[in-house]
């Protein structure tokens, strides 16, 4: 019975990180259904990148207040979970606070206290967040996308925090050991009165239940991760690396079409010559997008990393005029759509059945699509540098070549273009009579 915490333990902390495995392996499944796209150049550039908006939440501070209060808690997780690493081996080999003689208790006890007032800070920081988000009214968490579950999912995140940094704080302020040696203990020795009046064995009860409480809560919420936007805690720094270096206004050209115009320019091309027939017959190429399989692996990655912070939204000036657009639920749909085809393909054993849906029209209507002004306003306020655009202007190109369903001052404008050389409906002998007005 001696070892039974520690078979315990082990089972517990490889049943979750088993489970942690297996979600990421969907998550990178279903990422992999995207289309190819090279994304390899440029590499001191790419970890420059990531190191500056990833690492050093440089895009985050735009906005300083939740800039700020967002390092806090960014800092302290990833800090305060340097004791995780402690945690797992006493768990293991049945010892406690193993570090504490190997560091020397000065140092460790340096380290303790700089998690403690960490745990502070991120439980001050915590705090404002949930007011901001239920008391404060600020537009962006209003929105019609973040009713029910992305407002629930928001909100949890921020009560395992709590707890986590309670539990924590409550873990060092009942370890009797710890308080004796009166080193690191700069914020739980003021919880210690609390427990006054409790026996040694109840005391040793409450910090034994903080203990596993809170290692068993780290495993939860990282197996959480999958299911909730925090998942951009991974994300953010493969998707900073293999953002798009290319200016922002520039769209890519789609190979068939680049194609087909250079055969029209080359003056050794035979107009009359037939297509080369393939030796497998082969379902030509769709032109845009109008489901996530028909996207890259890099704008399904951009789903999978959004925080749902709305700071895209709050800046699309299509939004602010009242239109139906809203970056964000652009990447939210196109999130929720991937999911439910990895779903599909998980109940019917590795293989997709058609279920008679696609993102566009089911997630993401054509008005939402059309209302946007391609102004980049989204992708240049996006902290982690997800590009909604570039999904808007493929289901665009979906709409306009495979569908001809472009509004009918567009039709009308390419109909001049393709008549007349120009937009306006002018013949082209009178393209220049506005030069010649007085």
């Amino acid at each position: 019975m001696e070892y039974l915490p520690n078979i315990i333990f082990a089972i517990a902390l490889f049943a979750g990180i088993g489970f942690f495995v297996n979600n990421i392996k969907k998550l990178s499944r279903n990422i992999k259904l995207g289309k190819d796209v090279d994304r390899n150049d440029n590499k001191s550039e790419r970890f420059k990148n990531m190191a500056k908006i990833a690492l050093g939440q440089s895009k985050m501070v735009k906005r300083p207040l939740s800039g700020f209060l967002h390092i806090i808690v960014y800092v302290g997780f990833i800090i305060i979970n340097i004791e995780v690493l402690e945690i797992v081996l006493d768990g293991l080999l049945g010892t406690h606070r193993l570090f504490q003689p190997i560091l020397g208790e000065a140092f460790y006890g340096f380290l303790i206290g700089t998690f403690e007032i960490l745990a502070v800070l991120v439980l001050l920081a915590v705090i404002v967040f949930w007011l901001r988000r239920n008391v404060s009214n600020i537009k962006r968490f209003l929105s019609t996308e973040m009713k029910g579950w992305p407002k629930n999912d928001g909100n949890y995140i921020l009560y395992f925090e709590v707890v986590l940094m309670t539990l924590f704080l409550t873990m060092n302020a009942t370890d009797t050991s710890f308080q004796e040696a009166g080193v690191g203990n700069v914020i739980s020795q003021y919880l210690v009165p609390l427990f006054d009046g409790f026996s040694a064995e109840t005391i040793h009860t409450i910090e034994r239940t903080a203990w596993w409480i809170h290692i068993l809560g780290i495993l939860v919420f990282l197996n959480y991760l999958y299911y909730s936007k925090h998942l951009h805690i991974l994300l953010a720094f493969p998707n900073t690396y293999f953002a798009n270096l290319k200016p922002k206004g520039q769209f890519n050209n789609l190979v068939s079409v680049t194609n087909e115009v250079k055969l029209m320019m080359d003056p050794d091309a035979d107009p009359y010559a037939m297509p080369e027939v393939c030796a497998e017959e082969t379902t030509p190429e769709k032109f845009g997008a109008s489901d996530v399989t028909d996207l890259n692996w890099v704008q399904l990655l951009n789903a999978y990393t959004c925080t749902e912070c709305g700071r895209c939204t709050s800046s699309c000036p299509a939004n602010l005029t009242g239109k139906k657009l809203s970056p964000r639920k652009i990447m939210m749909d196109t999130r929720d759509r991937l999911e439910e085809v990895g779903r599909n393909i998980d109940a019917n054993k590795g293989e997709f059945k058609d279920d008679g849906k696609q993102l566009l029209n089911d997630y993401i209507t054509p008005e939402e699509l059309w209302a946007c002004t391609s102004c980049n306003a989204c992708v240049e306020e996006c902290p982690v540098n997800i590009d909604p655009l570039s999904i808007i202007m493929d289901m665009r190109r979906y709409l306009v070549m495979e569908e001809s369903a472009a509004p009918q001052e567009l039709n009308m404008m390419m109909t001049n273009v393709e008549n007349n050389g120009a937009m306006w409906q002018y013949s082209q002998q009178d393209r220049l009579n506005w030069a010649k007005e007085d």
